[in-house]
């Protein structure tokens, strides 16, 4: 998109990128790295340029134009990736039972009234009880202090039943959600985003405790798709430390290309066109346009946004940041919305807390 539109789209972008991390955290040691991180973070290859490197072509044939009249895109379907991974995380659940007795926790910290939080939480404990995991949730009011979450999360680092913990984002605006976050003990942070696990995931040769759950679902729906990731041109749309900021790191560490397109960008379209993989973290429906694809590219939106729609349950429907409608004529493989990357997300976070219980009762 061009000119004033884009230019007061991207605007209201800006609202709703990350923070950074506060300069003044403590230092923290590294632990060990759960067992199956290391299956997204890639080999730690060195950087070399070999003369004339750059002057070859290093991405290969570009994919041949699809017939624009019908789709063409193969569809991932979200729901099976995510059985699969609960199922694999169910049976180890009952193996951990039947050899010690004890199975993983996890404990939601959930402040203020927000229906859609409620409603993910709810999502979230349900997952947990389908697959073994004993969860709870820690309610607090909107006009709670920070040092009343504090509290509370401090109490639940030293409970050895509880091997995950979740501040359930995003908190109210006066509330300080980075310093909040850097007090959940980075062997609990199943979501990923303490600076500890973002440190070592951002530095080549390093592995965090955990990856965060949508960059990690991202990553389980490439590799399981055979998508090639190494030399190939991937560009992150949004750089939030859910999702844009974790799976661009990923990308590299994978040893993609990556470009990353955020608010300030001038020519995010330009850019995009010239991407084999695309991966959305916007926030804006239906932003991203088929013209904005590059012929056979690979799409994995991560975007869940209500769109008003009479005909919707309740008056909505859920829309991502691609249109569906005119990716799906020119994209390789793409993720849908509802039914793509968010079960697979949900997977991510039981295997997180599973991979946590593992840590901590050192079961292998």
């Amino acid at each position: 998109m061009r000119g004033n539109r884009s230019r007061a789209i991207w605007a209201a972008i800006r609202k709703t990128t990350s923070s950074s991390y506060s300069s003044s955290q403590p230092s923290l040691t590294s632990a060990a790295a759960p067992i199956e991180s290391g299956r997204y973070l890639g080999l730690n290859r060195p950087d070399v340029w070999a003369r004339g490197s750059v002057s070859g072509p290093i991405i290969g044939p570009i994919a041949s134009i699809p017939n624009l009249d019908a789709p063409s895109a193969t569809v991932i379907d979200g729901k099976a990736v995510a059985a699969g991974i609960r199922s694999h995380v169910a049976s180890e659940i009952e193996r951990m039972k039947s050899v010690i007795w004890k199975n993983p926790g996890l404990a939601v910290v959930l402040v203020g009234k927000r229906s859609d939080s409620h409603s993910f939480v709810r999502i979230k404990m349900k997952a947990c009880d389908n697959v073994g995991i004993a969860s709870f949730t820690k309610e607090l009011p909107e006009d709670c202090s920070e040092d009343d979450i504090v509290g509370v999360v401090s109490e639940l680092n030293k409970d050895p039943s509880i091997h995950g913990i979740i501040v359930q984002l995003p908190l109210p605006k006066h509330l300080d959600e980075e310093r909040i976050l850097s007090f959940v003990s980075p062997e609990k942070d199943v979501d990923g985003f303490h600076p500890l696990n973002m440190g070592n995931l951002a530095m080549k040769g390093r592995q965090p405790m955990f990856i965060p759950c949508a960059a990690r679902a991202c990553m389980e729906v490439l590799l399981s798709s055979c998508v090639k990731l190494t030399a190939k041109n991937a560009v992150v749309i949004g750089r939030s430390k859910i999702v844009g900021l974790p799976i661009s790191m990923l990308l590299q560490r994978n040893h993609a290309t990556v470009s990353v397109v955020h608010s300030f960008t001038k020519n995010p379209q330009e850019l995009t066109c010239e991407a084999d993989i695309v991966i959305t973290d916007i926030g804006v429906p239906e932003i991203v346009r088929g013209s904005w694809l590059k012929p056979g590219a690979v799409v994995i939106d991560t975007g869940t946004n209500a769109v008003k729609d009479p005909e919707g349950k309740n008056g909505f429907r859920l829309a991502g940041d691609v249109c569906y409608e005119e990716a799906v004529r020119v994209a390789s493989l793409i993720t849908p919305v509802p039914g793509g990357l968010g079960p697979v997300t949900i997977s991510m976070l039981l295997s997180n807390t599973l991979d946590s219980a593992k840590h901590a009762y050192r079961f292998a």
